[in-house]
């Protein structure tokens, strides 16, 4: 018998989560620069050649000396630094939105991934291109660069779910060969009822293995799971303007009402109480 094949465990969050990029550096670099980005956005960083010294927020600098790829997705403040006034740097640097802070990708990677372009046989291809472009005057080039430093996050996004290096959380849980069936169906279809049962019959598990292991891996129980993503899609498709019924039915609650009460004890305020927070704030 074939064993079971591994699902898209990225298309089901991405559909729903846009990735923006903007590149806004290509070129030389000497001496030092600091980011500082929001609460729901990050930067991307791609040494192409030269040395680079990096100082996060609140840690020890490391020093990059080969063509590397810096992913930094929450918004943590950073410094890139050469080796000395006189040293230069050929770098790429884009600002990245993961669409929000509500994206459980965005909460579940670590603040800085670091990928040397020698370690990511599937990065490289792109890199090449992304790279080729950046350095080149060619027509439409702004609008190429942005695309493919899109293509450059998903692809980062894979490679952390292929290494495996978190070992609790939902990235924790894409990688593991049997939950990542549960989390992907949940993402997919959120409207589906989805008993314990169901969901481990989805992951190839007993129920009482299932229900231990996804708490063990993801950190969390599928069931609390299951509903903070239901709400965290109920909270985006409210912001704008979609009918609470509507958004009710999309997400899997049985009225409106039902919605109404979860949604509360979630964020605090009601879905109409947040929505006019929302209104005050735009």
């Amino acid at each position: 018998m074939a064993a079971p094949t591994i699902p898209d465990r990225l298309s089901g969050l991405l559909r729903r989560f846009q990735i923006k990029t903007g590149v806004f550096h290509t070129g030389l670099m000497c001496g030092s620069a600091d980011f500082v980005t929001s609460d729901s956005g990050g930067h991307l960083h791609i040494l192409r050649s030269g040395c680079l010294r990096v100082t996060n927020a609140d840690s020890t600098p490391f020093e990059v000396t080969e063509p590397t790829v810096l992913f930094y997705p929450q918004g943590l403040g950073h410094r890139l630094e050469t080796d000395g006034k006189n040293q230069q740097v050929e770098l790429l640097c884009a600002k990245i939105d993961l669409g929000g802070d509500a994206n459980p990708l965005a909460l579940a990677l670590p603040e800085v991934v670091v990928v040397p372009f020698a370690q990511s046989e599937g990065l490289q291809a792109t890199l090449d291109v992304l790279i080729e472009e950046a350095f080149t005057t060619n027509c439409g080039r702004q609008a190429v660069l942005d695309r493919l430093c899109e293509v450059v996050v998903v692809k980062l996004l894979r490679h952390v779910i292929r290494e495996n290096q978190l070992k609790i959380g939902l990235l924790a849980g894409l990688a593991h060969p049997m939950l990542c069936r549960a989390l992907t169906a949940m993402h997919d279809t959120p409207e589906k009822d989805w008993p314990l049962e169901w969901l481990a019959d989805t992951a190839g598990m007993s129920r009482t293995t299932f229900a231990n292991v996804f708490r063990d891996v993801v950190g969390q129980t599928p069931g609390n799971y299951l509903a903070r993503w239901r709400l965290t899609l109920a909270k985006g498709q409210l912001s704008k303007g979609t009918p609470l019924k509507a958004v009710a039915q999309a997400v899997g609650y049985a009225s409106p009402a039902a919605l109404s009460r979860a949604y509360t004890r979630q964020f605090g305020q009601s879905p109409r109480e947040s929505k006019n927070s929302d209104a005050l704030s735009a």
